[in-house]
C-alpha cells in the first residue's frame, strides 16, 4: 500500500503543489475547485457515497489509475476533514464501488491476495466527469471566426437561437422554446401567440470531423513542479465523450508521443504517465497523418498539447538521435517539413502550447505557419476550455 507519511513529498514532486494546495489547502477554507468545492456534509443535498466518488474521481485521475493510492489518499483527507461518518465508513464506501461495478476484485497469481483495479463503468465514468469539469466552465462565445456562410441545422443545440426577424425562414422556427415564451409572457395555456414570442434557429452547418489528439509524454510535462499531463489526459477522457455522446459520426484518434508515437484507446486513457522520454514531434504528426489519410470524412485536423520543445528523431537505422539543449536546427527542420506534408494534405494542426519560453513560442508561430493552422499559448487552467471552444468552431466551417 502507498504509504502517504513517508512519501507525502514523493507525492509533492509528482503531481506538484498546485494539486496539494488545491485539494488540501482550499478545501480547508472551502474555496471552489475546478468545478466543485468541499463544504460540510448535509444529506439534503448528496450523499456520503456520492460525495466520496466525486472525490475519488479527482484522486483516480491524479494517480492515473492506481486504485490503492487513491484509496489511501482519500483514507487521508477523510483523516483530516471527517469525510466519513461512524455509520458510514471508507470501507462501506469501497465495498458500494464493488456492488455497484464501479471496481473489481481478483487474486493476484504472485502474491496470492486480493487485488481491486476500477472496472470500464469507472473509466466511463471519468470521461464524463472530465467533460461535466470542462464543459461547465465554457461559457457560449460571439460568433466566431470559422462558422460557415451555409445555413443549416443546429444539430439540436437550443442554446444557438435568435429572435425571428422578418424574412427568417419558416422551418427554422424553434416551436418549443417560442411556446415556452408565450406561456412565460401569458401565464395562461391559452395560445395567443405573437412575433415577439417566436424564436428561430441560428445554427451553422456542421461538417463531420476527424479528429487525431496527440499528448506529449515527455519528461518535461512533470518537470519543475508543475503538473501537464493531468490536464491534457483530462481534455482527452472529456473529448473522447463528447464526441461518443454528442458528435457520433465524428471520429477521435488518440496517440501520445514520447521517444516514439503510438495509439492508445479510449480505456487507456486514465492511465496516462509521462516517461522519461525526449519529444519526437516528428514522429507524431507521421502517425497522425497516417491515421487521418485512412478516413473518409473531409474535415481532418491534429490537436497537439505539449510543451513546445521538439528534443528527438527516429532514424533510419532505428536509433535515436536525442537533443534537449535548445531548438536542434536538424530536428526543428523535420518538424517543419512535416508541418508542409500536412498542409499538402489538408490537415491543419492546431498547437495548444503549454510553456512560457519565448524561443519556444516562436518556433510554435513559425510551425503553424508553415502548416496554415493555429496556435494558442495557454495555461492549463483554461487548457480544456480552449481545445473545446476550437474543436466546434471548426466544425461550423470546412477546411
Amino acid at each position: 500500500m502507498f504509504n502517504l507519511s513517508q512519501n507525502f513529498w514523493f507525492f509533492l514532486l509528482k503531481f506538484g503543489t498546485r494539486f496539494v494546495i488545491r485539494l488540501l489547502v482550499k478545501f480547508h477554507n472551502n474555496i471552489p475547485i475546478s468545478g466543485w468545492s468541499f463544504s460540510n456534509f448535509n444529506k439534503d443535498k448528496i450523499s456520503i457515497f456520492d460525495r466520496l466518488l466525486e472525490i475519488f474521481k479527482e484522486l483516480l485521475t491524479y494517480t492515473s489509475g492506481d486504485f490503492d493510492e487513491a484509496i489511501d489518499w482519500l483514507k487521508e483527507l477523510d483523516k483530516e476533514y471527517e469525510l466519513t461518518t461512524d455509520d458510514y465508513s471508507i470501507e462501506d464506501f469501497i465495498n458500494d464501488l464493488l456492488k455497484r461495478g464501479f471496481i473489481s476484485s481478483e487474486i493476484s497469481t504472485s502474491s496470492n491476495k486480493k487485488l481491486l483495479k476500477i472496472t470500464s463503468k469507472m473509466e466511463k465514468a471519468l470521461r464524463k466527469f472530465a467533460l461535466k469539469k470542462i464543459f461547465g466552465k465554457i461559457k457560449k462565445s460571439k460568433q466566431g471566426n470559422h462558422k460557415s456562410k451555409s445555413s443549416g441545422s443546429n444539430d439540436g443545440d437550443l442554446s444557438d437561437f435568435k429572435s425571428f426577424e422578418f424574412g427568417d425562414p419558416v422551418d427554422k422556427i424553434i416551436f418549443s422554446e417560442s411556446l415556452k415564451n408565450m406561456y412565460t409572457r401569458t401565464g395562461s395555456d391559452e395560445l395567443n401567440l405573437i412575433s415577439d414570442d417566436i424564436v428561430v434557429s441560428n445554427g451553422n452547418f456542421k461538417s463531420q470531423m476527424s479528429t487525431v489528439l496527440m499528448i506529449d509524454i515527455s519528461h518535461s510535462m512533470v518537470l519543475y513542479g508543475e503538473d501537464r499531463i493531468t490536464p491534457a489526459k483530462k481534455v482527452a477522457m472529456a473529448l473522447a465523450e463528447l464526441i461518443t455522446t454528442r458528435y457520433p459520426k465524428d471520429t477521435l484518434d488518440i496517440i501520445v508521443f514520447g521517444n516514439e508515437a503510438k495509439v492508445v484507446e479510449l480505456k487507456d486513457l486514465p492511465y496516462l504517465k509521462v516517461g522519461p522520454f525526449h519529444t519526437n514531434t516528428v514522429a507524431g504528426i507521421q502517425l497522425a497523418m497516417d491515421i487521418l489519410k485512412r478516413k473518409k470524412n473531409n474535415n481532418k485536423q491534429i490537436l497537439m498539447i505539449t510543451d513546445g520543445k521538439p528534443s528527438c528523431l527516429k532514424l533510419k537505422d532505428g536509433s535515436f538521435y536525442k537533443n534537449s539543449v535548445g531548438l536542434d536546427p536538424k530536428i526543428i527542420n523535420k518538424c517543419y517539413n512535416m508541418a508542409k506534408k500536412a498542409r499538402k494534405l489538408k490537415i491543419p494542426i492546431t498547437t495548444f502550447m503549454i510553456a512560457r519560453d519565448s524561443y519556444l513560442q516562436h518556433f510554435v508561430r513559425e510551425f503553424s505557419k508553415t502548416n496554415g493552422g493555429k496556435a494558442f499559448y495557454t495555461g492549463l487552467d483554461n487548457l480544456g476550455e480552449m481545445i473545446f471552444e476550437d474543436y466546434n468552431n471548426n466544425k461550423k466551417r470546412k477546411i
